[in-house]
């Protein structure tokens, strides 16, 4: 294994790929629980993939279309903060994403339109997030429409053995990574996203489908170490 590492230490592409290969014949380490206090000192995740900002119909119906011939889906909803006393303000965004590509669908704007009941009805594609039933009885809110096919990543990672039900905690746990919270409480209904905002939406729905990816890996082959917190 040393000789190998040094005959692919010039040759940068292949060093990296031989430093995945290496790693993925590791067992992954996960952690019942996972320390929140280490998550600031992890690097951070961004998605890197293209994110479209969905604002009329006619985008929506071309945005679902695409999406629908997607194996996979992760999906999660943006709500403008209230700092009051009152009802929860509607859904603001909901945001959608494949491996490579966003949709950020501006409800504020849109509202339960054709094309978004659509998708949120489909049965062939599955989409995946996490305490989805809070997201679609805010998506209820917009208008009626009978859910499709959804997984909720908080159903499956105690089957591993974890504990823990945040997208931060999960990807960290999983993968060694920080996904940033701070633009959560930011204004989801202004009248332009700041690219802060994009990458923060984009980010959380594709991290579903990360995770839900791995999960599965894990789930087929068992190779991961469950280290329990007393």
């Amino acid at each position: 294994m040393y000789e190998e590492f040094l005959r692919f230490h010039h040759k940068k592409r292949d060093f990296i790929y031989f430093l995945y290969t290496f790693a993925a014949q590791m067992t992954k380490k996960l952690y019942q629980k996972f320390d929140k206090n280490a998550i600031s000192t992890l690097p951070r995740v961004l998605f890197e993939g293209r994110i479209v900002v969905v604002l009329s119909e006619s985008e929506a119906q071309k945005a679902v279309d695409f999406l629908l011939t997607q194996p996979l889906l992760g999906v999660d909803t943006e709500t403008r903060p209230r700092f009051n006393k009152g009802p929860m303000n509607p859904v603001a965004l909901l945001q959608v994403s494949s491996h490579n590509i966003c949709f950020l669908f501006r409800l504020n704007l849109l509202g339960m339109s054709p094309s978004v009941k659509r998708l949120l009805e489909d049965k062939k594609v599955p989409k995946v997030g996490l305490s989805l039933s809070d997201d679609l009885n805010q998506l209820h809110r917009l208008g009626d429409f009978q859910p499709g096919w959804f997984v909720d990543l908080q159903d499956r990672v105690p089957l591993l053995g974890i504990e823990d039900l945040s997208l931060q905690k999960l990807y960290a746990n999983f993968f060694g990574q920080r996904i940033s919270k701070r633009q959560q409480l930011t204004n989801w209904e202004a009248d332009v996203l700041q690219d802060k905002q994009k990458d923060y939406a984009a980010t959380d729905a594709w991290a579903c489908v990360m995770l839900y990816e791995e999960l599965m890996r894990l789930e087929v082959t068992g190779d991961y170490e469950l280290v329990k917190i007393e």
